[in-house]
């Protein structure tokens, strides 16, 4: 995975607006939370092959930390998606935007796709 650098990330985003598409949508901070003296709370989101058709996509920097978010605006309100360090196209059509901590670890991926995620 490269470094989300908008001037490549948000046309691919672009390529998919106004079109029928799959989304995936997960946000985890799982075991890690209890590593916080145990005050952690685990808290997660999960959607997969859900169908949208968005006609805005907006992707923009929001932390000192170098990270994104990503916005999808479909005719009954947003997707956002928060906290994107990284992005790779894989399959030559399928988006996937993801953001890990410091750590490596995933902590939030948002993918896109004409076709179904298996």
């Amino acid at each position: 995975m490269e470094h989300i650098d908008v001037e490549k990330v948000q046309p691919l985003l672009n390529k998919y607006k106004n079109k029928q598409v799959y989304l995936h949508l997960e946000t985890t901070n799982g075991a890690y939370a209890s590593h916080f003296d145990n005050k952690g709370v685990n808290v997660g989101a999960y959607i997969r092959n859900a169908r949208i058709q968005y006609s805005q996509a907006k992707l923009i920097g929001v932390g000192a930390n170098g990270s994104f978010r990503a916005g999808l605006k479909t005719e009954n309100g947003w997707v956002f998606a928060e906290g994107l360090t990284d992005w790779e196209l894989y399959d030559g059509k399928k988006l996937l935007l993801a953001g890990h901590d410091p750590e490596g670890r995933l902590m939030v991926a948002l993918q896109i796709s004409e076709t179904p995620f298996e």
